[in-house]
């Protein structure tokens, strides 16, 4: 088995090229189209928490993460991604941007049917479920939307996460 380095706080960068430049901005043309309500709704989240309140942020892939002192995990809306900044273990914090990155390329598919399939379900099996996991050992990555999350997520960073059950 390979040993991950949960060192590495973002995807290796890519050969420049000119497909890879076209690659990139298609993905930014579609996520700024068709993902347009998910990703102006994080957009104006993002200007706040690093403008005005004055956030620790960092790229990561095609993604803005913003470290956000909340009791919360993780939160992906579009291009933007709000992590819980502090107290989590470093094994927590590297797989949770691998996964918040797989739901940005959920959006990326999905565009404004991104609240309705993923951002809903996930939040309700977030925020309500959490006891039911407990009590029952059900990972979090049981339902659907945060499996897939972290399979894109991993396959698009190019990273493996530590724990890709939890």
């Amino acid at each position: 088995m390979d040993k991950i380095d949960i060192k590495q706080n973002k995807p290796a960068k890519k050969e420049p090229s000119a497909l890879q430049d076209f690659k990139d901005c298609l993905f930014y043309i579609v996520q700024w189209t068709w993902g347009l309500p998910v990703n102006l709704v994080g957009g104006i989240a993002y200007f706040i928490c690093k403008y005005i309140v004055g956030l620790r942020t960092q790229k990561f892939g095609y993604a803005r993460i913003v470290y956000v002192p909340w009791k919360g995990g993780g939160l992906s809306m579009g291009l933007f991604i709000f992590i819980k900044d502090g107290s989590k273990s470093k094994e927590w914090l590297y797989d949770c941007r691998i996964h918040e990155y797989g739901h940005t390329w959920q959006c990326l598919l999905l565009g404004p049917l991104y609240y309705l399939v993923i951002a809903l379900p996930s939040v309700i099996w977030c925020n309500c479920f959490a006891g039911y996991r407990k009590k029952n050992d059900v990972p979090y990555s049981a339902l659907y939307c945060e499996k897939w999350a972290n399979a894109w997520g991993q396959k698009f960073s190019g990273m493996k996460q530590v724990n890709p059950n939890a």
